[in-house]
């Protein structure tokens, strides 16, 4: 069942905020909201965005990086798709 990108955090519902966010996350890449390479919006504006904890927040994206959805570089952020080598 697909997530819609727009949807919420229902944080009484069965399924973890940090999953849900993943999820969201998912649907928003899907839908074109950052393009391939690019980063994602940083930790600290998804937490003002969805209401949530950094750590759940952080929990979220390491699901998208295990993934492979995501990938992230130190000082740079999290990028959609997988990391280019440069080599």
């Amino acid at each position: 069942m697909a997530t819609d990108p727009d949807a919420e955090i229902d944080h009484e519902g069965p399924v973890t905020p940090y999953r849900q966010l993943a999820e969201i996350l998912k649907a928003r890449i899907a839908r074109g909201d950052w393009a391939e390479g690019r980063p994602i919006p940083s930790e600290n504006r998804l937490v003002q965005e969805y209401g949530l904890a950094r750590s759940t927040v952080r929990r979220a994206i390491a699901v998208l990086v295990d993934e492979g959805a995501v990938w992230t570089v130190q000082g740079r952020g999290t990028c959609v798709g997988q990391p280019h080598d440069a080599g």
